[in-house]
């Protein structure tokens, strides 16, 4: 058992794993604060936009064929 526990200690096969899983771990971490940090500004400017555009209306070309007389 003691030989088991020794060999298990010395084993290096999952670290590079353990390694990876942390790496993305800071990776997703880094992403989500990101996004938390820009968040208000978004909002804003979509607020924005949407007030600019709230009163605005468009008319629609005339794309028909002129009336003739014929």
């Amino acid at each position: 058992m003691i030989k088991f526990f020794k060999n298990f200690r010395k084993d290096e096969d999952g670290a590079v794993t353990v390694d990876w899983v942390v790496l993305t771990a800071a990776v997703v971490g880094l992403g989500v604060a990101g996004i938390s940090l820009v968040n208000d500004g978004i909002t804003d400017l979509a607020t924005n936009i949407q007030t600019g555009l709230d009163g605005t209306t468009v008319d629609s070309p005339d794309i028909g064929f002129a009336d003739d007389g014929e």
